[in-house]
């Protein structure tokens, strides 16, 4: 059985850049499992999904304990590597976030989204520092993704957007992040060169009009996130399904549904099997 090292290694070892990790990202063990019989590599957990799920809305509403709890779940459901979003380390200075990441490694998983919801770029750097040094006292090689929240500026000048962008990713990656995470919808020429003027792997999101994967993979990406999109999917369809049922009193909307026999079976079995 893979040791949490092995699964670190493992995870780290998948961000290729031209050649990315795919994530469909999960929300609860369910999910998790269901994204690995896909043929998933590694699980995401998206914290909206997760939130939702819990009865939360986004946004730093759950507790660490609640969310950590969760991210256990998850791993303890699948034999793949699971990386947790943990918004923004649930806690509001370094030492706090350096305890959220101990007890994200002791929940068993093996990366981690920090968000910088555009905090001064200073104090970032020493969030994720911290995050940085808690991971190497624990002596596993977590996988730090420095969620770098521009897509939050004001329209306008795109210029000043990927200038604000490089330099975060910049002060991120001096800081000990493995990674940069740039939301919104980019075309491929902008993702060249988040890829060629920042020394860490980038990630960024599928989803509803993003550039297919093929084409995020020849501009250089090392990682194809889906954030909260199928957990919105999911969640559209049990309204979809249920004002069908209540005003029409048909269920056409669940055709296609993962039959009862053969998901109940999935979540059965043992991990791994």
């Amino acid at each position: 059985m893979a040791t949490l090292l092995d699964k670190a290694q493992m995870f780290r070892s998948l961000h290729v850049p031209g050649s990315p990790l795919i994530l469909p990202n999960a929300w609860d063990a369910a999910s998790a499992r269901v994204v690995v019989e896909a043929g998933a590599r590694a699980i995401a957990t998206t914290s909206a999904g997760v939130a939702w799920s819990l009865g939360y809305g986004d946004g730093d509403h759950l507790s660490r304990d609640q969310a950590l709890d969760a991210i256990a779940r998850i791993t303890a459901a699948v034999d793949a590597p699971v990386t947790a979003d943990i918004e923004r380390g649930y806690a509001t200075e370094p030492a706090g976030v350096a305890e959220t990441v101990r007890g994200v490694l002791a929940a068993g998983a093996v990366g981690i989204n920090l968000e910088d919801t555009l905090r001064p770029v200073a104090e970032q750097a020493e969030r994720i520092a911290a995050a940085r040094k808690a991971a190497d006292e624990a002596d596993i090689p977590l996988f730090i993704n420095a969620r770098i929240d521009t897509h939050r500026l004001p329209p306008g000048d795109r210029t000043a957007w990927l200038d604000e962008t490089l330099a975060r990713g910049r002060a991120y990656a001096q800081a000990g992040a493995d990674g940069i995470f740039v939301l919104g919808t980019l075309d491929a020429q902008t993702v060249r060169t988040l890829v060629d003027s920042v020394p860490l792997p980038v990630n960024v999101l599928a989803g509803p009009g993003a550039l297919p994967a093929g084409e995020l993979a020849g501009a250089g990406v090392a990682r194809i996130s889906a954030g909260s999109s199928i957990a919105e999917a999911a969640y559209g369809l049990v309204r979809r399904a249920a004002r069908e049922l209540l005003s029409q009193g048909t269920t056409d909307t669940l055709q296609g549904g993962f039959d009862y026999a053969s998901l109940n079976t999935l979540l059965l079995a043992e991990p791994g099997h």
